[in-house]
C-alpha cells in the first residue's frame, strides 16, 4: 500500500532560490510561488530579487554566494525572518563566451569556476546542513549539458561538470538525514541573458535549435518545471540524479555524422 505524504507537491513550504532576480532563477521563483511555496529571492543584484519577490508577494535578500564566511548568517536571518528552508534552488552563476585556451586568462577562469562550483558547493552546505538538523529538505543545483558533452567553454563546463558530481556526493552524505539533492541540467535556454547574445549576432538560434532533437530552444519554464518537481515530495524517493531539459540536444548530436536527424514524418 502506497502512504499518503503529508504535504504533497511544494504549497505552504518555504522555498529559497539564488540567482533568483533573473533567468532561470526568476523562472523558478515565480512558478514555485504560484504552487503555493513562500519564496525567498536571493541575489546578489538586491533591486532586482526585491522587484521579482514584490511581483509574487514573496522576500528579498541580498546574497554573494562567494562569501563562505557571510553566508551562513544570511541563512539564518532568513530563516530567523521567514521560516525554515524546505526547498532551496541553486541557480545563481554566471556564463562563458566561447574561448580558445591561448586566449583565455585565469582570471576569467578563476571568477567562473569560483561563483559556479564552489559558489555552488558553498550555497548548498549553508542550506543543507539546517535541513539535515531538522530531518528534512529538498535540495535542487543548476548544471548544464556543458557539463556532459564537451563544449569550448573551458572554465564553465568543467565547473558545471563538478556540480553533477557533486549533486551526488551531498545526495549520499544527506540523505540519512532526509534531505534530498538533484541537479537539473539545461539545454540552450532562451533566457534574457541567451536572447541580448542573439540581438547582438553572437549566437545563431537556427544552429542551436537544428541541434536539438524536438527542434527548439528551451523555455525558462521548462527548466522550472523540471525544478519544481524535483523540489516537491511528489519526488520523495527521487536524490542524487541529474535531469537533463535539452530539447534532446544530448540525443541528436551525435547524429550529425550520419547526415543529420530526419524530417519531420
Amino acid at each position: 500500500m502506497t502512504q499518503n505524504t503529508v504535504g504533497d507537491g511544494v504549497e505552504g513550504k518555504v522555498a529559497f532560490v539564488t540567482g533568483g532576480a533573473s533567468g532561470i532563477g526568476e523562472c523558478c521563483a515565480r512558478l514555485l510561488a504560484e504552487r503555493g511555496a513562500t519564496v525567498v529571492v536571493a541575489d546578489v543584484n538586491l533591486p532586482g530579487a526585491e522587484l521579482v519577490a514584490k511581483s509574487i508577494a514573496g522576500h528579498a535578500v541580498q546574497l554573494d554566494i562567494t562569501d563562505d564566511q557571510q553566508i551562513g548568517e544570511d541563512i539564518a536571518a532568513v530563516e530567523k525572518r521567514v521560516g525554515p528552508l524546505e526547498i532551496a534552488v541553486l541557480s545563481a552563476g554566471v556564463a562563458q563566451m566561447p574561448t580558445r585556451t591561448e586566449n583565455y586568462l585565469m582570471s576569467d577562469w578563476d571568477r567562473i569556476v569560483d561563483i559556479d562550483f564552489r559558489g555552488a558547493y558553498v550555497s548548498a552546505v549553508a542550506v543543507g546542513n539546517p535541513m539535515c538538523r531538522r530531518g528534512r529538505g529538498s535540495i535542487v543545483l543548476i548544471g548544464s549539458t556543458s557539463g556532459i558533452r564537451p563544449v569550448p567553454l573551458h572554465a564553465y563546463g568543467p565547473a558545471k561538470a563538478a556540480v553533477i558530481a557533486m549533486t551526488s556526493n551531498l545526495a549520499a552524505e544527506w540523505g540519512r538525514s532526509g534531505v534530498r539533492v538533484n541537479c537539473v541540467s539545461p539545454g540552450y535556454t532562451l533566457t534574457p541573458m541567451l536572447q541580448g547574445m542573439i540581438d547582438r549576432g553572437e549566437r545563431d538560434p537556427s544552429v542551436m535549435e537544428g541541434d536539438s532533437a524536438l527542434g527548439r530552444l528551451v523555455a525558462g519554464d521548462d527548466i522550472a518545471r523540471a525544478v519544481a518537481f524535483l523540489s516537491s515530495s511528489e519526488a520523495s524517493a527521487i536524490t542524487g540524479i541529474n535531469l537533463p531539459v535539452e530539447a534532446g540536444w544530448l540525443s541528436a548530436t551525435s547524429w550529425h555524422t550520419y547526415g543529420g536527424l530526419p524530417a519531420a514524418r
